[in-house]
């Protein structure tokens, strides 16, 4: 399996050079050479298989074995997924709501949300791939090092820090928005002090940090000296990983509903990797019904499945905000652009080629189409895209948003119902849009819960004030109750400056 750019296809990368690059040169993202489809006898073969081996299955379906031997990604995939580092046996449990609709957990990683799924094994692949290099490598040769760089809108940077910390030969710095972070999700970032972990408090928002990573990467002189990393979504094995609890899900579900029900994912999403990672499934073969976007506020991905137009700043809004994001009660969802929609658009814009103008090298026009429309949004802002591309996107996607209010609502409704349950505020989003959703009566659905709720305080109480019984210590984890009060280390960056930045990285960095 290879890699290769979605604004440019002519280069082919490894498994190996896709995830240590992260952003491709020209700023595309990496996407597989093809989606492979599932074994023909996958339903039966995989049927009672647990989280870690569901990912040896999938993962070697992208992965080729001359690159990283059946019984070395075994031990990769054992050594993230065990007892050890995971509070459920199950990785990501289902947890049933009524005989119809179903929380699938995400959280139970060693920081309380769903990104530790994919930046657990992501930093073991770091590792692995930087001790077979420097093993390689002659007396006296000079170690490879790697530079992770990223921004984080809440969750990514603790999982992304709590998966590399302490890692030979890595240093790792990530971007989060000074004030824009709950309180708990910054201690879990910054009372990590290990020497080669560096968080960066910037005063601007999550898309300013995002735009300063990517062009950190898109400088071709800086990365090759520092020989940078990415551990946000764009690194392609976060997708992949990702896939994985889809399968298990439904399997989990087939074991006990009739044959003719149709699953349904209801994904809370700011930065579309976690709902793109169900494309990939959908794509190789698991069914499903179209998949569900639930935004907050920052509704850039509902506005382009209503309109077909993706913009920055709703035209229709009577009081467009500065800078754009919107501060919701769902911080990791304030987003302004969603990274991983690109490779969606590669998707579609492969597809329309197909349809609408075949002969030739369908690859190269999507990748031109993509980097076209990309180069717009930068400059402009916003794209437009004909009708039968909008079309492709809503044969497997719809797409509803979610307020404020509706989100406190939700918490409440939730928490006081038969069967009590606490939602962080953006699960709470995807159960809302699951209860305006009218799907047939065979459906189940499934949304995906993407942290615990004891990370956003705020929210949570803010909805069940005055709720009898509610005491949020009761949700609160020993591991939260000393964190506020444990040393930090935080370098603060007065503006969102790339050049202010590379100075903390150039001060820092192993090289």
């Amino acid at each position: 399996m290879k890699y290769f750019s979605t604004r440019g296809g002519s280069v082919e990368l490894t498994f190996e050079e896709t995830v240590l690059a992260g952003l491709a040169s020209d700023g595309g993202l990496y996407i597989p050479a093809s989606i492979p489809q599932l074994p023909v006898n996958w339903q039966k073969a995989w049927a009672n298989k647990s989280f870690p081996e569901l990912s040896i299955e999938i993962l070697s379906l992208f992965i080729s074995a001359d690159e990283i031997s059946q019984t070395d990604l075994a031990a990769l995939v054992h050594a993230t997924y065990n007892d050890s580092a995971w509070r459920h046996p199950d990785i990501t449990p289902l947890q049933p709501l009524t005989t119809n609709k179903y929380i699938l957990e995400l959280f139970h990683g060693p920081t309380y949300a769903f990104k530790d799924v994919a930046l657990q094994l992501l930093g073991n692949l770091f590792s692995y791939f930087l001790q077979r290099r420097n093993k390689a490598k002659s007396p006296g040769e000079e170690r490879e090092t790697l530079t992770v760089v990223g921004a984080t809108s809440g969750d990514t940077g603790s999982a992304a820090i709590y998966g590399l910390r302490g890692k030979p030969d890595v240093s790792i710095f990530i971007l989060h928005p000074k004030g824009r972070v709950s309180p708990v999700q910054e201690a879990q970032m910054t009372t990590v002090t290990d020497e080669n972990v560096h968080n960066l408090a910037v005063k601007g928002t999550f898309d300013d940090c995002q735009d300063i990573v990517k062009a950190l990467f898109a400088d071709t002189a800086f990365n090759a000296k520092h020989h940078l990393g990415a551990v946000n979504s764009i690194n392609w094995a976060r997708i992949l990983a990702q896939t994985v609890y889809y399968f298990l899900s439904y399997f989990a579900i087939r074991r006990t509903l009739p044959a003719d029900a149709e699953l349904q994912f209801i994904v809370p999403t700011g930065n579309f990797g976690d709902i793109l990672a169900g494309y990939y499934a959908k794509r190789m073969g698991l069914p499903m019904a179209k998949l569900v976007i639930a935004t907050n506020a920052n509704d850039i991905l509902t506005r382009f499945w209503k309109t077909g137009r993706y913009e920055k700043v709703d035209p229709n809004s009577s009081s467009p905000v500065v800078g754009g994001v919107v501060e919701t009660l769902s911080p990791a969802m304030d987003i302004l652009v969603s990274s991983n929609f690109e490779r969606l658009l590669w998707y579609l814009a492969f597809e329309n080629v197909q349809n609408t103008n075949p002969g030739g090298d369908s690859r190269e026009k999507a990748c031109q189409t993509v980097k076209g429309w990309m180069d717009n949004v930068k400059s402009i802002g916003r794209i437009v895209v004909p009708d039968s591309v909008l079309e492709l996107a809503r044969r497997d996607f719809t797409a509803e948003r979610v307020d404020d209010n509706q989100i406190r609502q939700t918490i409440r409704e939730y928490y006081t119902s038969a069967q009590s349950y606490t939602a962080d505020p953006h699960t709470a989003v995807g159960l809302h849009v699951a209860g305006v959703l009218s799907p047939p009566p065979n459906t189940i659905q499934v949304i995906l819960s993407t942290a615990h709720p004891a990370k956003f305080s705020e929210a949570v109480t803010s909805a069940l004030d005055g709720v009898p019984g509610f005491d949020f210590d009761s949700v609160l984890p020993e591991a939260f109750k000393s964190l506020l009060t444990m040393e930090r280390r935080v370098i603060e960056v007065e503006r969102p400056d790339v050049e202010l930045v590379k100075g903390v990285v150039e001060r820092f960095a192993v090289v």
